[in-house]
């Protein structure tokens, strides 16, 4: 997949997205969150990726949207403008989330506004000791509610944590992020990347319908009352035991070896 506005490449399932404007720390343009937003919708007629890595290069992961190349334009924009990009930006984390594919983002340092929002709508979020996150848009007028922040926040730190970091948009370093539950690893800084990569291989190794009906359960359930979840659990259920994967699993296991999941 050629890309213009940030590095691609792939190989042993994984996908690896790397942002690569260090000098501006890896600062969202126009351009960027289209891009973004269409290759996480192509990822998944992808057969050969089976999982999703996102990383900044430099000293940020990323920053958010540029403050000349978006924050200057949107105050010379029309309403409908403006709403426009506000839904582009909805499209890029609805893509993430509806993408049926494990995505890993690897926390070099800031991750901040839309950045700390890309690190949110990922499946796993491995920090570095110098990463952090920071949900600033009050800090510049705008509603602590963007991206998908007030639905996807409170379902990991719960709601009066999300009420905090959205209304104060205060920096949360690597350790409270683990503490809080916004990171699953913190780990030395040039131990990150090996770390991600080794995540990202392990879960291209497993089994690729489980692993979306998994993620398609958990965006799902949010809104379901629990007889719902349990119908709908049991429907993804039944169809993953007709799936070869399941019995990949039990074979392996009578087999006494490591499964292999096509």
């Amino acid at each position: 997949m050629a890309t213009r506005s940030f590095m691609y490449e792939s190989s042993e399932g994984v996908a690896h997205i790397r942002l690569n404007r260090p000098e501006e720390l890896n600062a969202l343009t126009f351009e960027v969150y289209r891009e973004l937003t269409d290759t996480f919708a192509a990822l998944g007629g992808e057969p050969e990726v089976r999982t999703v890595l996102v990383s900044g290069e430099g000293r940020a992961f990323c920053s958010g949207g540029s403050v000349h190349a978006i924050i200057a334009k949107l105050l010379e924009m029309t309403p409908s403008e403006r709403y426009r990009f506000t839904r582009l930006t909805c499209e890029l984390i609805a893509n993430m989330r509806r993408l049926g594919k494990p995505v890993v983002a690897a926390v070099n340092g800031i991750a901040a506004g839309a950045g700390a929002m890309i690190a949110l709508a990922s499946d796993f979020r491995i920090l570095s000791e110098k990463g952090k996150l920071a949900f600033l848009f009050v800090k510049v007028g705008l509603s602590g509610a963007d991206m998908g922040a007030a639905w996807l926040l409170p379902r990991l730190v719960g709601l009066g944590t999300a009420t905090d970091l959205l209304m104060t948009g205060r920096t949360v370093e690597a350790e409270e992020c683990l503490r809080i539950g916004l990171a699953q690893r913190v780990v030395a800084p040039e131990r990150l990347m090996d770390e991600a990569m080794e995540l990202s291989r392990s879960l291209a190794q497993g089994p690729p319908l489980a692993l979306a009906m998994t993620k398609e359960m958990l965006n799902a359930e949010a809104g379901m009352a629990l007889e719902a979840a349990l119908g709908a659990e049991a429907q993804a259920q039944s169809v993953c035991m007709e799936s070869p994967e399941f019995r990949e699993g039990y074979q392996a296991f009578i087999e006494k070896r490591a499964p292999r999941f096509a």
